[in-house]
């Protein structure tokens, strides 16, 4: 009955009905006669509330508390730690903090879900410490989605976090540890004195690691791609990717000709992929490469599977798992973890859940925690994403394998990151010479007094009694005859070149002419298809006049403005078939105002996106606004172009010098990734550079640094000083045969200088040209001007003003690989005793200065320099100030 119809009826009226209500039921309607019986049932009732049922309701709150309390820090009592001695007690848990004695153990306690409907205070604290207090300690409670934190309880208490394994499970289990643990050993005899960075100590790895491909076919998974670090690669290489035996061998013997391509890379920096068949059900394997530089890897390995899920469309994050193994000091303080963690939710960036293992050997090199971190656990850091957290014992093989399928399937139901930490330690040093205790005499003398955990896990089986002991030793003597089996066989050839999707790209850098011109008919046709907006939709009036003028450009013909060119490089590319996806921070808009390729409406901010009305059906454009980050977004990028050599992959800095933040990455990765590991990469680098007064950090993008890194034709570096010049060389880059790096030293101010424009006729002949010369008279030469990017401007505009006729400028668009042929036919077409000098913005010691210089020098032809005197920093902050050193440069240019 509705209350408010009580509240509007008077009280003679509702007694009057009430009496006769009492002579006859029957005469008053169903509704009140209810309403009257329950209300003479309510007022012959005695109080509920008496004080022995009081007192019981307060204990009856105490007991859900405490099951509250141990869900929440039940982790804090689990004896997760192989060096330390088993708490038994937490004050926090203490029974009176909750109103509780000993005297309520046998007392019945309502319970919910978890077990029976009632069960003894005894019976509930033995359900709570034996799934939260045990070898499994979780922390989940920080989840604030209440559903999936009833998930997590429904899917642990009931069973206790407990599974049982069959005989041929357990066998399994056992081979894995032996297969760990022998194949150490083995090496250590073997290859006296090596390094091979053990994974002794922590083998429960390759179980953990086993369950979970297991787990993949259930899960719909088809790909998983691992990242980890140097630290047991070498194990998981030979016991999870079924790499050959044989094959590490030869790497530890050294045998140059096997497989050797580029420089290569040490054994335990290596990638590897393998096919494996689970039952009918294919898996594909892959393990990234990685340098030294722990955690640097992981935003490569989650650039790699979003590239696979997007290719295989909707059902992608299903089918496509990441898998990260970080070592604990590592995951506690390096700040690319966090970045990739951050990753994780976003659309441009996510990846359907990652798996972490953090495998936590105690100690980083010869530091302990108290002095590396400064939480509780190394993965503390992973709280900020409210991911259920798992803490295993490093001996407990099979609660490892409980917390993998459970972690397998968390991800399935939820597509959210998963952490297991693996609590164990590092039997020998940072490597096999290393002495640790030197640094943890302790720690060490505790580690050399315990068994390797396989002895372990048989000395447990052998104990329980159901598997026969000649069955048992059986397992390791087959481990043991398989490693001497491969050690007397010769390696497998190992192909070299590329593969896959790759086989159709060349390795080798190629001057070669690249066509990249389009007709004027599809340029109009594409810029009226960009023009167009959906009914209704209202962008800024700034932005819609923009557009349009865009649009008007190219019916005129001439007038295209670098926005423009940019735009119409990645529609004809679309058109023919290419996806382009961009990623930076603000490049949907673009850092300075140009690019606009997301339009945003005034009244309801919906977004429409032009570039993907041109798109052919099989090509995509996406375009995200980047977390603020440069390590791991400009990694996830790379990783990104490994799996897609069809596809224009662009990262681009917010300032040039922005991408200092990623160093490890271009070093590591985008600038030596091939010639160590033979992964080519078509990334595209997008670094605004020129100096317009704006301060040490907003200037150059250091050109010189990216300079120094190039060798053999492992990059390529462009400075393009026109809108038909990026047009021709973002379209070359997906048309020619071979991928490389691109790294684009893009204008600030000359996205609107009024001389930077380009005619249609300019986008549909030719090609990017890696140098441009002026339209003069050589024959009048005497003095010509080298430079690149905005400056050729400023000269250009001072030689006019000057009157100058004696003076060619000379743009070099291309800084690496230069056309030596091109430029030595160049410079031979001026008359003899012409001066040739370099101009540039940047100080002496930076910029393309040293670089040019030894050309130069090479082709014995003696060049001057004109520029800012060596400094510390690359620009000046005073505006001033800079105007001066700017007009100083230019005068100095042709006053030489």
């Amino acid at each position: 009955m509705d209350a408010s119809l009580l509240a509007n009826i008077s009280g003679d009226w509702l007694e009057a009905l009430q009496a006769d209500w009492k002579r006859d039921p029957g005469s008053v309607p169903a509704e009140w006669s209810a309403f009257f019986s329950g209300f003479e049932f309510a007022s012959e009732c005695p109080p509920v509330f008496s004080e022995l049922n009081e007192k019981h309701a307060l204990k009856q709150s105490g007991v859900q508390s405490l099951i509250y309390r141990y869900r929440s820090i039940g982790h804090l009592l689990a004896c997760t730690d192989p060096l330390s001695p088993c708490l038994l007690q937490h004050p926090l848990l203490d029974l009176a903090n909750f109103d509780l004695d000993y005297n309520d153990l046998d007392t019945m306690f309502s319970c919910r879900r978890y077990m029976k409907p009632k069960a003894t205070l005894r019976e509930i604290l033995a359900v709570m410490n034996e799934t939260y207090c045990h070898e499994i300690g979780i922390e989940f409670m920080h989840i604030q989605d209440p559903i999936e934190r009833q998930w997590l309880i429904d899917k642990m208490e009931p069973d206790r976090n407990l599974s049982n394994h069959s005989v041929p499970e357990k066998l399994h289990v056992l081979e894995k540890l032996h297969q760990a643990a022998l194949f150490e050993s083995y090496l250590h005899r073997k290859f006296v004195g090596q390094k091979r960075f053990s994974l002794e100590g922590g083998e429960i790895l390759v179980p953990l690691l086993d369950r979970i491909v297991r787990c993949c076919p259930k899960s719909g998974i088809t790909d998983l791609v691992m990242g980890m670090s140097h630290r047991g690669r070498l194990n998981v290489l030979a016991h999870i990717f079924n790499k050959p035996y044989e094959s590490i061998f030869a790497e530890f013997q050294d045998t140059l000709a096997f497989g050797f391509v580029g420089d290569g890379d040490v054994k335990y920096h290596k990638g590897h992929s393998s096919e494996i068949d689970l039952d009918g059900h294919p898996l594909h394997l892959t393990l990234a490469a990685n340098p030294s530089h722990l955690e640097a890897v992981n935003a490569v390995v989650e650039g790699k599977c979003r590239a696979r899920q997007d290719q295989y469309g909707v059902d992608g994050s299903s089918r496509v798992m990441p898998l990260l193994i970080h070592g604990d000091a590592a995951f506690a303080g390096q700040g690319s973890v966090m970045e990739v963690l951050n990753m994780s939710r976003l659309e441009g960036y996510g990846t359907g859940g990652t798996i972490h293992i953090v495998l936590n050997n105690q100690i980083g090199f010869t530091t302990a925690p108290r002095d590396s971190r400064s939480t509780r656990y190394a993965t503390d850091v992973a709280m900020m994403l409210g991911c259920p957290i798992f803490h295993v014992q490093g001996e407990a093989p099979e609660a490892a394998l409980h917390v993998a399928e459970l972690a397998m399937e968390y991800r399935k139901v939820y597509r959210r990151d998963v952490v297991i930490e693996l609590i164990c330690y590092r039997r020998h040093g940072h490597n096999e010479g290393d002495e640790p205790s030197f640094t943890q005499p302790i720690m060490y003398k505790q580690i050399s007094a315990r068994p390797p955990v396989n002895r372990i896990y048989l000395d447990f089986l052998i104990g329980v009694g159901t598997i026969p002991a000649d069955i048992l030793s059986a397992v390791e003597k087959k481990v043991l005859q398989t490693l001497d089996s491969a050690f007397s066989k010769k390696p497998l050839e190992k192909k070299v070149g590329f593969s896959d999707k790759w086989q159709n790209i060349s390795r080798v850098y190629s001057p070669e002419f690249v066509a990249t011109g389009v007709s004027a008919e599809t340029l109009l046709t594409l810029s009226r298809k960009l023009a167009e907006l959906p009914p209704g939709f209202m962008p800024h009036r700034k932005v819609q006049g923009l557009i349009q003028k865009r649009f008007e450009a190219v019916l005129k013909g001439f007038g295209i403005d670098w926005g423009n060119a940019e735009t119409l490089a990645y529609a004809t590319l679309l058109n023919q078939g290419a996806s382009v996806r961009i990623s930076g921070q603000d490049s949907r808009r673009g850092t300075f105002n140009h690019r606009h390729c997301y339009v945003i409406d005034s009244n309801d901010e919906r977004s429409y996106t032009p570039l993907k009305s041109v798109s052919m059906e099989n090509a995509s454009f996406d375009a995200w606004n980047s977390l603020l980050s440069e390590f791991g977004v400009l990694g996830f990028e790379y990783g990104y172009s490994l799996e897609t050599p069809n596809s224009l992959t662009i990262w681009e800095a917010q300032f040039g010098d922005f991408a200092n933040g990623a160093q490890v990455v271009i070093d590591q990765f985008i600038a030596s990734g091939e010639t160590k590991w033979n992964r080519a990469s078509g990334l595209v680098m997008l670094l605004p550079h020129g100096y317009e007064g704006q301060g040490g950090e907003h200037s150059s993008a250091r050109m010189e640094r990216f300079l120094q890194l190039c060798a053999h034709g492992n990059m390529v570096l462009a400075c393009p000083s026109s809108p038909a010049q990026i047009f021709h060389l973002l379209r070359r880059q997906m048309l020619q045969s071979f991928r490389k790096p691109l790294v684009v030293f893009t204008p600030k101010s000359l996205l609107r200088h009024p001389l930077c424009v380009s005619s249609v006729e300019d986008l549909t002949n030719g090609a990017f040209l890696p140098l441009i010369a002026d339209a003069i008279e050589a024959s009048v030469v005497r003095r010509v001007l080298f430079c690149c990017g905005k400056l050729y401007y400023e000269l250009l505009e001072e030689r006019d003003r000057l009157g100058i006729t004696d003076t060619a400028i000379v743009r070099i668009e291309q800084l690496y690989p230069i056309d030596v042929r091109a430029l030595t036919s160049m410079i031979s077409g001026f008359p003899a005793g012409c001066r040739f000098i370099w101009v540039q913005e940047e100080p002496q010691n930076m910029g393309a200065w040293h670089h040019i210089h030894e050309h130069f020098e090479d082709m014995s032809i003696p060049v001057i320099y004109v520029g800012r005197p060596p400094d510390a920093c690359p620009a000046v902050g005073s505006h001033k100030l800079h105007l001066e050193q700017q007009a100083d440069v230019v005068n100095k240019a042709f006053s030489l």
